[in-house]
């Protein structure tokens, strides 16, 4: 009698891999990946990064191909973030602005090859161009000052929509950014450029593999505490999201993503938009030291991680193991 009971239809339904197959409440495919590669100067460049296993910087011509094998593998969008030279940053950050900086040159690289076969997004954010590897400009006291930081943030994004950036994404949680960015890329012609906000960006421990990588690691005095959110912190992100809707956004990101499941779902319910999450450095890192202690295996917990993301609602994510997730999804 026990087959016959009703509270046994769960066990029948994960009986055959064809049956938990046809239930499956949520799918993760290559589409729902965004790629995150770093570009550095010269030619036929491929810099491992020690603290990212895995994981390396690009000359521009890696990351076209880069972009070559992302088409390939389903994957509809790379993001890019440069390692800038110590010698072309400033205080000021006016590397941002230069367009034939290293950002843009990877830009109308890919274009030049790809097209639109896939979408470009970059980072607006000043920490990869300042000496004191701060997301914004500092005053006197060393504070980093808002209405500043914007000025300048407009004009990186206006030079990366030029190169032919898809999608400009703030990343420097300055207050009002998304407003002006939107009103400059319309004025300037980009109407068709998204927006998609770093809108729940936390102050987080789990960041420092990705500053080793863009080299603002060793260049950082003090934290990001005054501009970043509060780790504990809920409603605020949620009225963060609000502001940049309002503002003229897109799509919204939470980051980072695994410890941050919780806003990403409380987001997707009240706002009913798209909500990507990013699976940063230093999440990606600890996968990566598991698998080398011998304590999981890779390929179950990439996948196991990434479903995660999308069962909270995220309409993708953003991950460094991205290419060898789509390998897996592919089959």
């Amino acid at each position: 009698m026990t087959g016959s009971y009703p509270n046994t239809r769960l066990r029948r339904t994960r009986s055959t891999g064809w049956s938990r197959a046809l239930h499956r409440e949520t799918m993760l495919t290559s589409a729902d990946l965004i790629w995150p590669l770093f570009v550095t100067d010269g030619e036929g460049v491929e810099e491992p990064i020690a603290t990212l296993p895995g994981v390396s910087r690009w000359s521009v011509d890696g990351i076209v191909e880069r972009a070559k094998e992302a088409i390939a593998l389903g994957i509809p969008v790379i993001a890019l973030f440069p390692n800038t030279q110590a010698d072309k940053r400033s205080d000021d950050g006016a590397e941002a602005h230069n367009p034939d900086n290293l950002m843009c040159r990877a830009i109308r690289a890919i274009k030049a090859e790809c097209g639109d076969e896939i979408g470009v997004l970059t980072d607006v954010a000043l920490d990869p161009y300042t000496a004191h590897g701060q997301d914004g400009l500092l005053n006197d006291a060393g504070y980093v000052v808002n209405d500043e930081t914007v000025a300048m943030l407009v004009d990186q994004a206006l030079n990366q929509a030029e190169a032919g950036a898809d999608i400009i994404a703030p990343s420097d949680m300055m207050d009002g950014r998304i407003h002006a960015i939107r009103m400059a890329l319309e004025m300037g012609g980009h109407t068709n450029v998204q927006i998609m906000s770093y809108a729940a960006k936390y102050a987080s421990a789990f960041y420092g593999p990705f500053r080793d990588a863009v080299g603002s690691g060793g260049l950082l005095k003090g934290d990001k505490k005054s501009y970043q959110m509060d780790p504990a912190n809920t409603l605020e992100a949620l009225r963060e999201v609000e502001f940049d809707l309002a503002e003229g956004a897109d799509s919204v990101m939470v980051k980072p993503g695994l410890a941050y499941l919780d806003i990403a779902t409380r987001v997707k319910d009240q706002f009913g938009v798209s909500v990507f999450a990013y699976q940063v450095s230093g999440e990606y890192a600890m996968i990566e030291a598991a698998v080398a202690a011998g304590a999981g295996d890779r390929d179950a917990l990439v996948l196991e991680t990434l479903l995660a993301f999308k069962r909270a609602g995220c309409s993708g994510i953003l991950t460094y193991h991205a290419a060898h997730a789509a390998r897996l999804l592919n089959g």
